[in-house]
Formats: C-alpha cells, structure tokens, sequence
C-alpha cells in the first residue's frame, strides 16, 4: 500500500505532461493553416471586353437565274474553288444566239448605209460650194445623213440587249471564291430568279458580335482584339474592330460589332462560333493581385497579408481589373505575400504554411 501511494505522484505528473502536450498540439494545429500565397508585383493590366458572335464572309454572292430554262452544263460543283467569270451553270438555248446574230447582221447592214449617206453627204457639200447643187439637195442629204447615224445607234443598242441576252444563259462567279451553294444538275428545269448558286470569297472574313450596351461606349473602331474559334481552341486569331453598328437591340440590350483579322485564316468558314476579347485599355506598372484574393468584410476590401510567417487582415482600396486580376491602389507593396484563396476560417496572427508544407515568409 505505502508503495503503492508513492509511485501514483510519479504517474500523475507523467499525465500531466502528456495532457500539457496533447493541448499545447491541439492548439497550435488550430492555429496553423495551408495556404496558397504569391508576392505582389507590377505588370501590364490588359482590359477587355468579352463577346460571342461568329465568322462571316466580307463577300458573298447569291447567284440567281435571269431566263427560264433547262440547264445543259453544270460548270462547278459546291465545295469547289471557282474563279472570276468561270461558268457555273449553263441554260440550252438556241433563242439567244439566233438573235445576236441576226442583230450583228443588222448593225453591220446599218454601217454601210451610215457610211454612204456620210459620202453622200460630203460630195454634196463640195458640190454646193461650187454651185452646182441647189441648197434643197443639200439639206435633204444632211437629213439622211443624221437619220442613218440615229439608225445604226438603234441597231447598236438591240445587239447590245441580245448579247445580254445571251449572257443570261450562263451563271458565272462575279469574284475568285467557292462555291457555298450549287443545287441543280444537268437536265434540270429552271425557273427565272430562282437561286441556283452562292460564291464566297474566302481571302476576307469577319467576325460579328454581340457587345453588351453597357460595354459599347468603351469601343471605338480600330482598337485590338483576339479572336478564338470553336473549332480551333488552341489558337488565337489578332482581329480590328472594323465597325461598330449604332444600334442597340432592344431584346437583347446588345449592339452589333464587326472585327476584321489582322491576317487571313485559312481555315475560317462562314458560320464558325467565334469568342473576342476586344482590347479598350492597356496599363503598365499597375500594382496586381488575383481577383480570388480579394474579400469582403462590412463592406470593405481585404486581403490577407502574410507577415513573418502569420495572417494579417490587410484593408485594401482597388481600381481597375481584367478577368484575372485587379489593381491595388493602396494597402500593399510590391514584393508583399498576399493568400490567393481566403479561408473562412481564417483568423489574424494564425500561423501560415504554404500548401507545399514549408512555412510562409513575408
């Protein structure tokens, strides 16, 4: 028993000890948090406006037929590159050819007749100067002479009309492009003005978007944008604001912005879904944080500073921002550790590690 008695002061402090160490472990885990911090520093701060819209080509031609008729020749299939005056469709026809000749045959009867009255014309006007025509005789030949002129403009003019004419029997490409449309073949019947083909000249796209009302009056023709195409994520396109329309939709509250490349893409078609950030503002020198670190508290800006390796609630007034990251205009330094992802548990003096496990220094 008298054992017994001495040996439990031994067992208590050796309790008391370990329940020291458990608390004094406990609490300094509670006082230690795993953050992610970078430093902060000066650099470009790039503002744009963000819109969606697509690709459409600069030029493109709707072709339709001007004579009703059966098509004889398919001169290009859709899909294919077709050059200026190329045949794209042809009509059969014999109606049109008939009566160019015929009108050529016609002008051609009428030089010879304008041609003899000009004669004519001049040996009277020799002769009446020597007296030996009346006047009567002169004038009569200056009439034939003004009337043949007047004949052979009107002959001139009806080939003219047929050779047109004759030009509807064909539909050709008014530029070098491809053919985005062609739906008839050979043996098909026609009617006149209906469309028959569609050219796009692909050395010139733009892309359409839809910019927010609020962001229109930031924009002005000119300034930079990039352009990023669905179907080629991995890339980027340098654009011009080319137009800005004056008018906002009153549904979708947007108004309608044109960018033109800077280079032309290749593989561009019409139609593509295209996203554009156009550049409004580019500052240098501006003191940055991400966005993410940035909280609020009664309505005022924080971060949380990290200083000799703790937490400091650190009140900050920002400016200006881009999709990433905002100004600070006052409350931090460059070179200062700023936490990029605030905890809500987060408490100032809290011992700070970064998330690799070493701990943070300011």
């Amino acid at each position: 028993m008298q054992n017994l008695q001495k040996m439990l002061p031994r067992y208590s402090l050796a309790l008391a000890v370990v329940f020291i160490a458990t608390v004094g472990y406990l609490l300094t885990r509670g006082n230690t948090v795993n953050v992610e911090a970078g430093r902060v520093a000066r650099a470009e701060l790039v503002q744009a406006v963000y819109a969606t819209g697509y690709v459409e080509a600069e030029r493109v031609a709707s072709l339709s037929a001007e004579i009703s008729g059966k098509v004889r020749v398919v001169g290009a299939l859709e899909g294919q590159l077709v050059s200026k005056g190329q045949v794209i469709i042809g009509f059969d026809s014999q109606q049109p050819g008939l009566a160019v000749r015929e009108a050529r045959a016609a002008v051609s009867g009428q030089q010879a007749v304008a041609r003899e009255s000009r004669l004519r014309l001049e040996r009277n006007r020799r002769l009446f100067g020597e007296g030996a025509v009346a006047r009567q005789q002169l004038d009569e030949a200056e009439r034939n002479s003004i009337q043949a002129a007047e004949m052979l403009s009107q002959r001139e003019l009806q080939l003219k009309s047929r050779e047109d004419d004759l030009k509807k029997l064909v539909v050709t490409a008014p530029f070098d492009g491809i053919l985005t449309l062609q739906n008839v073949k050979a043996g098909d019947y026609v009617n006149a003005n209906t469309q028959v083909a569609s050219v796009t000249d692909r050395s010139g796209y733009l892309v359409t978007v839809e910019v927010d009302e609020l962001d229109v009056p930031r924009l002005r023709v000119g300034m930079p944008a990039v352009i990023a195409l669905d179907s080629m994520p991995d890339k980027r396109f340098n654009a011009t604001v080319s137009r800005i329309v004056p008018q906002t939709d009153r549904v979708t509250k947007t108004s309608r912005v044109y960018l033109r490349f800077d280079q032309p893409v290749v593989a561009a078609q019409a139609g593509m879904t295209a996203t554009a950030n156009i550049v409004y503002s580019i500052r240098k020198g501006a003191l940055l944080v991400r966005k993410s670190s940035i909280f609020q508290d009664e309505r005022k800006d924080y971060v949380w500073k990290v200083e000799g390796g703790r937490l400091k609630k650190q009140a900050v007034r920002t400016g200006d921002s881009d999709l990433t990251f905002v100004e600070v205009v006052s409350g931090l330094k460059p070179g200062d550790m700023v936490v990029s992802s605030p905890g809500e548990k987060f408490r100032e003096g809290m011992e700070a590690k970064l998330s690799n496990g070493k701990k943070a220094k300011s």
